[in-house]
């Protein structure tokens, strides 16, 4: 199966899961998909993240969070979109929510926070905004 967007594939099943309740859901491999949801995970919003094989296919097992049986994740929608690009400098990027979520970016160095996107000075392509 082909998808247009496989990041918001991904952000897509991530925020189902939450929403049914599920303590794990499983999203198709890529090194992109599997870099930002374990960037999701060093950030605390989800439990764990591993990369399983079925029949000859990879897939990505992602273990779901929860805080008092509601979701660490409150809000994840995608940014930058292939129809619409959104990019930004570092000195451009405004705090989510008064600090208390992120901005995930493509950057030259890899995918990392708005956070550490300002500490070390780059900008990149805004994927999604979590809180």
């Amino acid at each position: 199966m082909s998808y247009q967007d496989p990041i918001s594939d991904c952000l897509t099943r991530i925020r189902n899961g939450l929403l049914r309740g599920k303590k794990t859901i499983n999203s198709p491999f890529s090194k992109l998909r599997f870099e930002l949801v374990s960037l999701l995970v060093n950030e605390g919003y989800l439990k764990s993240v591993e990369r399983k094989t079925e029949a000859e296919k990879d897939f990505i097992h992602i273990a779901l969070k929860y805080n008092d049986s509601l979701p660490a994740i409150r809000k994840l929608k995608r940014v930058s979109k292939p129809s619409l690009r959104r990019y930004s400098g570092a000195g451009a990027l405004t705090p989510v929510k008064n600090g208390l979520g992120v901005y995930i970016l493509s950057t030259s160095q890899g995918l990392m926070t708005d956070k550490q996107a300002k500490k070390q000075n780059i900008g990149g392509e805004i994927l999604c905004e979590v809180f």
